[in-house]
């Protein structure tokens, strides 16, 4: 079966990882993406190394593993917008397009024609998607915005982290650029959005995703807890600010996971612990007796929890359904057997490498599942088919460009 998307074909001006990110999810269920990259360098993260990918003598190549992690399935394109011809040829993708991506600046792509503005009249029926740092409007529309910035501007690095005082403490930004990601979700769905209305309006529109935006919003019950509240939540380390105990704790031979969401749960586990009274004491009964004692509560836990190894806990707590688990390093992750069960990890063919390995799409779609068709191209690997087949330009059409350095 094609892919649900098939149908789409989506014009990606983005570059580096929100932007490219939706455009992955869009290609992954089947939409056409070409990606317009720069003639010669390309996305950004193509040279974002080490480490990059390694040839058969075992030489690194030019491509980047950052580069890979969102750019599969796409078509690699190479024209210089900066060119009156350049802009002519994207104006031609975008008035066969459904969909345009970008993340240039706040009015970045307007001096060029290529603003929603121009695009929408060449074509009435574009969605096209801005990502900017701080949206299109308000007093920091202007500024440009990165993913740690904004982890930092948008309240997250302020509850990551251990509190202040312990030992390490002090803000931390996650360990991947989870505000990016989070906007290449959100813009994702928002383009879908967009060409669900298309088909009973007939027409597109504008969408303005701010990095800023989508990092309050992935606050959550924190943002609630500050709302409903007056106060904002401090770094509890690997704590849950609602539910005890809901972190790491040490064993005998590392570290374990015990993430207990209700009382019946935390009177297994203090039957398993061989301290079933811990379970009736007042001070833990319950939830949230439990929270307003963490203090008391967890040095306890602490001095039972080194008792066995990680595996005997979670061999035993499993058996009695008891949330727990490991704290795997990526080389633990994609050696277990869940994630092997559930092809995590594909491989695709790569024209320097032969192949590539690729992390799967999570969208498991029973009728129009996520397709692996094309591992993330080299740049400008696809220029002149694409010109060819949406332009109807002649092979001395395209080398006329490509000796202009157009494309």
């Amino acid at each position: 079966m094609p892919g649900a998307l098939s149908h789409i074909r989506v014009l990606d001006l983005s570059r580096i990882l929100a932007g490219p990110w939706a455009g992955q999810i869009l290609a992954d269920l089947g939409a056409d993406v070409i990606k317009v990259e720069r003639p010669g360098a390309g996305d950004d993260t193509r040279s974002w190394g080490p480490p990059y990918l390694k040839d058969a003598a075992g030489e690194d190549t030019p491509v980047a593993s950052y580069f890979l992690c969102a750019n599969r399935n796409k078509r690699s394109v190479t024209v210089d917008i900066t060119s009156e011809e350049g802009q002519r040829i994207v104006r031609g993708l975008a008035a066969e397009s459904d969909v345009v991506l970008e993340n240039y600046k706040l009015g970045g792509l307007a001096q060029y024609g290529l603003d929603y503005a121009s695009l929408s009249k060449l074509n009435p029926r574009l969605v096209y998607c801005s990502i900017t740092g701080f949206g299109h409007d308000g007093p920091y529309a202007a500024r440009a915005g990165y993913d740690f910035l904004i982890q930092g501007m948008g309240g997250l690095m302020s509850i990551t982290g251990r509190p202040d005082g312990e030992q390490g403490g002090g803000p931390m930004k996650v360990g991947v650029a989870l505000t990016d990601i989070l906007t290449g979700l959100y813009a994702a769905n928002a383009v879908q959005a967009a060409l669900l209305w298309r088909e009973r309006s007939g027409l597109g529109q504008h969408i303005d995703m701010a990095l800023l935006d989508v990092q309050v919003a992935a606050l959550a019950n924190q943002a609630m807890n500050y709302l409903t509240t007056g106060r904002s939540p401090t770094r509890l380390g690997n704590a849950h600010p609602n539910i005890v105990p809901y972190q790491d704790f040490p064993t005998a031979d590392g570290y374990m996971i015990l993430a207990i969401g209700n009382d019946g749960q935390f009177g297994r586990f203090c039957e398993v612990a061989g301290e079933p009274g811990l379970a009736a004491d007042p001070r833990y009964a319950s939830n949230k007796a439990r929270v307003q004692n963490r203090a008391t509560l967890i040095p306890a836990l602490n001095r039972l929890t080194v008792q066995r190894t990680t595996s005997e806990w979670v061999s035993a707590l499993e058996a009695v359904g008891v949330p727990c688990g490991p704290i795997n390093t990526l080389e633990d992750v994609f050696a277990d057997p869940q994630v092997e069960a559930r092809g995590l990890r594909v491989d695709m063919q790569h024209p320097l490498v032969g192949k590539v390995p690729q992390v799967a799409s999570p969208m498991r779609l029973s009728a129009t599942p996520v397709e692996y068709r094309k591992a993330p191209p080299l740049v400008g690997e696809d220029t002149d088919a694409v010109l060819a087949q949406l332009l109807g330009l002649s092979a001395t059409e395209i080398e006329g460009l490509r000796s202009r350095k157009v494309i």
